[in-house]
């Protein structure tokens, strides 16, 4: 089900807590909502749609992906860049990195290790920043 995006900064700023089968809906309903925001988002987290739970969903190109409990373990090529957010109006400077490790529960609630780079990696930093209650 689509989902009204969250503006209110006190709740985008508490951290999130792990999601575990009980909160499948929640998946569902973020891929669904950055579907119906795909001409002004390339990724959300279940705090923008009201929900504190560990959960991101990225686009990747040609498809959305689901990232459960994600933890980026490994981040190397530090640069300067802006970002906007669905949350917010405006666009913030922040730190990002070039390359990136992710752990991550899939879709299907299996264990996954992969490396991302360039765009990709950048969307994963941003949303993790999300369930950490950072909110650029």
């Amino acid at each position: 089900m689509v989902k009204p995006i969250r503006r209110d900064i006190f709740f985008l700023n508490q951290k999130s807590e792990p999601a575990t089968k009980a909160d499948a809906q929640v998946v569902t309903d973020l891929l669904d909502t950055l579907r119906a925001n795909q001409a002004r988002c390339v990724g959300m987290a279940a705090n923008m749609i009201g929900v504190r739970k560990r959960i991101i969903v990225v686009n990747m190109g040609m498809m959305n992906m689901a990232m459960i409990n994600p933890v980026i373990t490994k981040k190397t090529g530090a640069y300067q860049t802006e970002e906007g957010c669905l949350s917010l109006e405006g666009v913030r400077p922040t730190t990002r990195y070039q390359e990136i490790e992710v752990e991550f529960l899939d879709i299907g609630w299996k264990k996954q290790k992969q490396r991302y780079s360039g765009w990709i990696a950048q969307i994963i930093q941003h949303e993790c920043d999300h369930l950490d209650g950072i909110v650029i």
